[in-house]
């Protein structure tokens, strides 16, 4: 399983599964297994707990497009 981190600021903040939107310097972590499936998770940098993004299960075609999404989401969600 390939995993991928990125740190950025999310001034209107990201919602997440468990404890609803939050927001400052955050950490998006992303992993993809062989097959495909993508997991995000993110938590506030230096903590612990990490929070499920919302949305349903994640496939991706082609686990080389790993990289690409990740930097992606994290881009988009440095914006929200």
């Amino acid at each position: 399983m390939e995993t991928k981190s990125s740190v950025f600021t999310a001034s209107h903040g990201v919602m997440t599964e468990e404890v609803g939107v939050i927001s400052g310097e955050l950490e998006l972590r992303t992993s993809c297994d062989e097959n495909g499936a993508l997991t995000l998770s993110i938590t506030y940098v230096g903590a612990e707990e990490w929070y499920t993004l919302p949305g349903g299960k994640y496939i991706l075609n082609d686990p080389r497009d790993h990289e690409v999404v990740h930097r992606m989401l994290s881009s988009v969600l440095e914006r929200n």
